[in-house]
């Protein structure tokens, strides 16, 4: 496990539902980086057009 430490403030975690925490990889990336995991959504990758 990875240790991290925040220079000020604390983590904010999600809702515990289920007995489960459940945060997407962006979310969890936020999470671990000290931001607000609460601020970021995932983008959905398009596929580029297709030239005619």
């Amino acid at each position: 496990m990875a240790y991290k430490r925040l220079e000020e403030n604390s983590f904010t975690w999600p809702a515990i539902r289920d007995g489960a925490m459940t945060l997407n990889r962006a979310q969890f990336e936020a999470l671990f980086a000290g931001l607000d995991w609460r601020r970021v959504r995932s983008l959905e990758a398009r596929r580029p057009a297709v030239a005619e």
